[in-house]
């Protein structure tokens, strides 16, 4: 029996994440659950882990924004 496809939460994905996609999920998931409610305080969870920003520096908002819209979210 399959799931109708509005239960389905990834039905726009067209591939598979990717190891840094997952991690950044995992992250990003991880900073909400401690707590952080807002943009600049899922900035600062990102910068408090072992994840930096794409280019390897600390995580702004303008970052976190751009890399998201490159990610498509």
């Amino acid at each position: 029996m399959t799931s109708p496809q509005y239960l389905d939460p990834h039905q726009a994905r067209t591939a598979e994440p990717t190891p840094y996609e997952k991690k950044l999920a995992a992250v990003i998931e991880e900073v909400f659950g401690s707590g952080a409610h807002d943009l600049p305080g899922l900035v600062a969870g990102l910068n408090a882990r072992d994840l930096p920003a794409p280019d390897g520096s600390p995580w702004t908002e303008e970052t976190f924004r751009n890399e998201m819209r490159r990610l498509g979210a």
